[in-house]
């Protein structure tokens, strides 16, 4: 597995564990070339909802392969208020609709309603109308609708985890997935530092707040899942990810964790599709296993 450069591994731990995309995203943006690039072709802005921002891009090889292929659905994160799934003027979030192209999938980059216009449970609904779609609909691109992968990171993971976690924003038939992959998300929502994004989103009342999190459905979802965080996330963060590892152990289920070493909460999403390969090889062996 390719680590971190030795000069990027400086410049993040001098930014710290804070959330900063002005400071990350210029010092992993130049290791991407243009998007979606060569052998990659993107079929954007297709509506999977009523919502102006119920819109995915998706992603497949050229020429196409043989067989069904497995599909990678990517949600970004953004705080609850913000984030999309391409962000003008870099490759990102493209490069991840691309890598997976260029490894054998579909690749499927997704955005939401956003707070404080659509407060809870509008990610998790948002979430659900999207893979309902891809499943109706990925076969047409060559992608396998039994092989349906969610990733969500950061704001994105606790949609994507509550959407498992919560029957009401599945088909008739569950949640419809081969597996989730959680990159820094909020599990526990009553046991994350309050702030006013998530105030925003989810609302003041804290007596709702238990209800609202993932963190008891996750228990008793069966659905392969993994995990990843980042040595320089935030502290809460990290506390996040030892109550969801408490309670999955607890329950009999204890799940595939992947600590990035020295990444921040944005650098190892940034790095997909580099030659730093900690964050995309441990996604593809969790594919390849599931």
């Amino acid at each position: 597995m390719n680590a971190l450069p030795p000069d990027l591994a400086r410049s993040l731990a001098a930014i710290g564990r804070v959330i900063d995309p002005a400071k990350t995203a210029p010092l992993l943006a130049p290791l991407h070339g243009p998007m979606p690039g060569p052998g990659v072709k993107v079929e954007r802005d297709i509506y999977y909802g009523p919502a102006d921002r119920n819109r995915l891009d998706i992603f497949t090889a050229e020429p196409a392969g043989a067989t069904a292929a497995p599909v990678l659905i990517f949600v970004h994160g953004g705080g609850f208020v913000r984030g999309d799934k391409q962000v003008p003027g870099t490759p990102f979030h493209d490069h991840i609709g691309a890598w997976a192209a260029r490894h054998g999938m579909v690749g499927v980059t997704v955005t939401y309603r956003l707070a404080p216009q659509a407060t809870w449970p509008a990610g998790a609904q948002d979430v659900g109308a999207a893979v309902r779609w891809v499943r109706a609909h990925i076969a047409e691109y060559g992608g396998d609708p039994a092989r349906l992968f969610l990733m969500g990171h950061s704001a994105g993971a606790t949609h994507v985890t509550t959407y498992v976690a919560q029957p009401a924003f599945q088909h008739d038939d569950g949640p419809g997935l081969a597996g989730i992959i959680a990159s820094s998300g909020i599990y526990d929502v009553a046991a994350y530092s309050r702030n006013p994004n998530q105030d925003a989103y989810f609302g003041e009342d804290e007596s709702l707040y238990a209800d609202r999190s993932p963190l008891a459905g996750l228990t008793r979802s069966t659905l392969p899942l993994l995990l990843l965080h980042a040595e320089l996330d935030p502290p809460p963060f990290g506390q996040q990810v030892d109550i969801l590892r408490e309670a999955l152990d607890q329950a009999g289920r204890p799940p595939r964790i992947v600590r990035l070493a020295g990444h921040n909460h944005l650098s190892g999403i940034y790095s997909i599709g580099t030659a730093d390969t900690a964050m995309s090889g441990a996604i593809l062996d969790f594919i390849g296993s599931a």
